[in-house]
């Protein structure tokens, strides 16, 4: 092996190491993960490109002000946003309650939700519709602190155990993780180009986040 080319190996595995220190790391889907995904997350009818997602390392302040471990699947275009926001909201000690693949909860987006975990990639169709696949089914959304902050459209509210914090919540203080206009998550994201459901007019998703 060549002078320049130990080097370079040399040069990818400090960059490698230097990520996985520091706790947040972009790779090429594991094997292991795969196969959990399978069946879930990955059901049998989907179209997903293995090589189109990547799997994500993150740290994150949960509500108690503890330091967990996160991980992420989402595709290969926003990944880097993605370690970048983060990344700046664990500096900022921002709270989130967890962070876990959506197949620990056998890719129910109810359970996923009920539970208040932020995750992304899950090939599903979107809320209302049975053929249009959403932009988690690309994993090009996440969804944060989904139960404080809940879809809502009419009478209708994701997760359902999520109705006190849907409704007039303007100026409301007492709903915790609150996503709105001033919160540094919403901010961050904006900043790298996402569109927020908070936003939208028919309907509202206060945890979502699409590119």
């Amino acid at each position: 092996m060549s002078a320049v080319r130990i080097l370079l190996v040399m040069a990818v595995f400090l960059c490698a190491t230097a990520k996985a220190e520091d706790g947040f790391s972009i790779s090429t889907i594991p094997d292991s993960v795969w196969k959990k995904m399978q069946g879930r997350s990955v059901p049998e009818h989907s179209n997903v490109r293995r090589n189109d997602l990547r799997y994500l390392c993150i740290l994150h302040i949960d509500g108690n002000g503890k330091e967990r471990k996160g991980e992420i699947i989402c595709h290969k275009s926003i990944a880097d946003d993605l370690i970048e926001i983060f990344s700046q909201l664990y500096k900022a000690r921002y709270a989130i309650h967890q962070v876990r693949l959506i197949d620990e909860y056998d890719a129910s987006d109810e359970a996923s939700m009920e539970a208040n975990n932020t995750s992304c990639f899950c090939y599903r169709t979107m809320t209302g519709s049975r053929t249009r696949i959403s932009k988690h089914g690309l994993g090009l959304a996440i969804d944060v602190n989904p139960l404080y902050n809940p879809y809502v459209k009419g009478n209708r509210i994701e997760p359902a155990s999520a109705r006190k914090y849907a409704h007039n919540r303007g100026k409301r203080k007492d709903i915790p993780m609150k996503l709105d206009s001033n919160d540094l998550a919403v901010r961050l994201f904006k900043q790298h180009g996402f569109r927020w459901g908070g936003d939208w007019k028919n309907s509202k998703d206060y945890q979502h986040f699409e590119k």
